[in-house]
């Protein structure tokens, strides 16, 4: 089945030209099928970017799926037209009345900030405590992730010595955890941050059960007993270039930056990446959509609780 977005929307050609089904509001207001409604909350500097990979995977499920887009009213992109946000995008006193079966809240380069101090801290807080009786399943990705586990349940963050960049090996914490059905029992996942959430502070509460993890990279997924919040400390989502353009920006500008682990082949960063997480990607969204939303939510959306 397919996602339906804006017809204008960037991503939509983008997406067909990959072969992604999508429907745009003009075909899909003739259809009497309810959609589940999908809402995302971005707060990734290079919107359209961000747009493209999300939707690339909530449409690749057996799922129709309408995404709406969100942004802070407290913060105004500086990487992304004026013109794109106002067609696009709405703020949240447009949409607190509303309930959504899903929402996905995106990372944010912030990470080095104390929450508290980042620009649109209270309002993300006051989305995130919304979402608790207005979202039948909310999906944090990593900096997003780190601050709903501290707005909820206090867990900090650390600054790490060295930036954790590349592709890790990941295995499942439970391995019945129906969020990764259908997963082998190692898969990569991109990771891009300077932060962590420590494994023992999320142990340490009782309502967070660790979902999956890595040796190296820690805690990958962590949730609440039947998947309310969902808390993804990776980029599973990333596109097979995302962490080469992070790394050449980098680079290019004189930061210290590492080649990302497990990336370019034989570590040669004059080579092409290998994209060895892009199954993963798919059936993790797949399943949340599935189990966590689809199989959840009431059928009249107003009873969402």
């Amino acid at each position: 089945m397919p996602i339906k977005i804006p017809d204008l929307l960037p991503a939509t050609q983008t997406l067909l030209d990959e072969n992604i089904f999508v429907m745009t509001e003009t075909r899909a207001i003739t259809q009497d099928i309810r959609p589940l409604k999908i809402l995302m909350l971005n707060l990734m500097p290079k919107k359209i970017e961000t747009e493209t990979q999300i939707a690339r995977l909530i449409g690749n499920t057996p799922l129709q799926v309408e995404l709406e887009l969100l942004q802070t009213a407290t913060h105004k992109p500086k990487h992304t037209s004026a013109d794109h946000m106002l067609a696009f995008y709405k703020t949240f006193d447009e949409i607190k009345h509303n309930k959504y079966d899903g929402m996905i809240i995106t990372g944010a380069p912030v990470e080095l900030l104390e929450f508290e101090e980042v620009e649109y801290w209270d309002e993300l807080c006051e989305i995130m405590e919304w979402s608790k009786t207005h979202v039948t399943s909310t999906l944090h990705i990593c900096w997003s992730a780190q601050a709903a586990l501290y707005y909820y349940f206090g867990v900090k963050k650390y600054t790490l010595e060295k930036k954790l960049f590349g592709v890790f090996e990941h295995t499942l914490d439970r391995k019945q955890a129906i969020l990764f059905r259908g997963f082998d029992d190692t898969f990569l996942i991109p990771h891009s941050r300077h932060t962590t959430c420590r494994r023992e502070d999320i142990e340490a509460v009782p309502e967070l059960k660790i979902l999956a993890s890595s040796q190296e990279a820690g805690v990958f997924v962590c949730a609440t007993e039947k998947g309310k919040q969902i808390f993804v400390t990776g980029h599973s989502e990333y596109d097979a270039d995302t962490l080469k353009k992070e790394y050449l920006r980098d680079k290019e500008a004189g930061r210290p930056i590492d080649v990302p682990k497990n990336y370019f082949p034989d570590d040669d960063d004059t080579k092409e990446p290998l994209v060895k997480w892009r199954s993963c990607a798919n059936l993790f969204f797949s399943n949340w959509l599935n189990y966590f939303v689809y199989q959840t939510t009431p059928y009249k959306i107003e009873e969402i609780r």
